[in-house]
């Protein structure tokens, strides 16, 4: 609750959803060899329905989400005790743990005795590797995402304020289907851009700072996710250098996404691209210090998919295999404090893409979002704009 009377607005945990189906709260579903799918539904309460609608029970679940089983969670300590006596392991999500089940004095027993184990390690290899619908909705998602950022830079001419780009850009999901967003939208307008997670969006964008807007949305439970960095007035000038840097590094790692590849290979590479880059910028005195990572401690990127940052439990090094879908997002953020030259300081870049690893290589889902120094200047200044981006008009479509 956000306060006494008015709720958050709740999403669903992404293993929950993935098994079942399943968008409200206040279930439980177990799966067994001699249940199949059995789901526990909230019991009705009509004081409830009448100020919240109507919740899916019982019947739904049988009918709608195809559950082999079902009861209410009033019988839920009658009926799971059994289930878990008869279970030689027992799995459970350990990231909605709910007392409905752990006080069970049978799953104390189960835990005491070292049967229970963590279920996200099985469910987060089954959604690691998308399937060809899951493939489509995480297309749509991308595509929606790149319409509403496309919209947001341009109307970003004449609104230079991190506050209305974030309202814009939310609007723009939801009126082309979103649900919500993926998370809050990072608008860091001058040296907010450096901060990497920057995320009050209150601040106006002065004349000549660049803005970093990093966005996503949710479509039917699978999330976008990108980020393109541009100075809103329309011109470059001392950051073209260093907005090149991140951009070439982009396209490189991006050439680099194939079956075998990893996202720790990838990453090793951008490091080597950028800390060349800085020094011969002259934002580096020595390409090998440590301080490089001052100036970016992130990764290149992470898996994506009914998480922002998805399938947690798989490791970085582990070889992409196709229909893996990851972001390749390389950045440098250089703190007010940071020893380079001035003109540089408090100043951030980060072009971030999605991309799915395929049979044999790779598909960039936010292509149709411009990157191109050439491309933003004439979306900005309307002018050449059939000439330089041919399909301009299907992107804003």
């Amino acid at each position: 609750m956000m306060t006494e009377v008015v709720p958050y607005s709740f999403r669903q945990d992404a293993d929950y959803l993935y098994i079942t189906g399943c968008l409200q709260p206040g279930g439980v579903a177990v799966i067994t060899d001699e249940c199949g799918l059995c789901m526990f539904m909230p019991d009705p309460d009509p004081h409830d329905e009448a100020w919240q609608g109507p919740v899916a029970g019982v019947d739904a679940a049988l009918n709608y989400f195809k559950a082999d089983k079902s009861y209410p969670m009033s019988k839920l300590h009658q009926v799971l005790p059994e289930m878990i006596g008869k279970a030689s392991k027992v799995f459970h999500n350990r990231n909605t743990v709910s007392t409905s089940y752990t006080d069970l004095e049978s799953f104390q027993r189960a835990m005491n005795s070292g049967k229970v184990k963590d279920l996200s390690y099985y469910t987060h290899e089954l959604r690691w590797i998308k399937s060809p619908s899951e493939l489509k909705l995480m297309r749509q998602s991308a595509s929606i995402a790149c319409q509403s950022l496309l919209q947001t830079m341009l109307f970003s001419r004449m609104n230079p304020e991190e506050s209305k780009l974030s309202a814009k850009v939310e609007y723009e999901c939801k009126m082309r289907g979103a649900q919500r967003m993926a998370f809050n939208p990072v608008v860091g307008g001058g040296a907010n851009g450096s901060v990497i997670h920057y995320s009050r969006n209150d601040k106006k964008i002065q004349h000549g700072d660049f803005v970093l807007m990093d966005v996503g949305c949710e479509f039917h439970g699978y999330l976008s996710d990108l980020t393109r960095t541009w100075p809103p007035c329309g011109s470059f000038s001392f950051q073209e250098a260093l907005y090149e840097l991140v951009l070439e590094t982009n396209k490189e790692c991006i050439k680099l996404c194939k079956p075998g590849a990893s996202i720790q290979e990838i990453h090793n590479q951008s490091v080597q691209m950028l800390r060349r880059g800085c020094k011969q910028i002259g934002i580096l005195k020595d390409e090998r210090s440590y301080t490089y990572y001052q100036l970016n401690p992130t990764s290149i990127g992470h898996y994506l998919g009914m998480d922002v940052h998805d399938c947690a439990t798989i490791s970085n090094d582990r070889p992409l295999q196709p229909g893996v879908v990851i972001t390749i997002e390389p950045g440098i953020y250089i703190p007010i404090s940071f020893n380079a030259p001035e003109s540089y300081r408090g100043f951030g870049i980060r072009i971030e893409d999605e991309v799915l690893i395929t049979e044999t290589g790779y598909e960039v889902m936010t292509a149709s979002m411009p990157k191109e120094i050439s491309h933003i200047k004439s979306l900005l200044n309307f002018d050449n704009i059939r000439s330089e981006i041919p399909d301009l008009r299907a992107a804003l479509s």
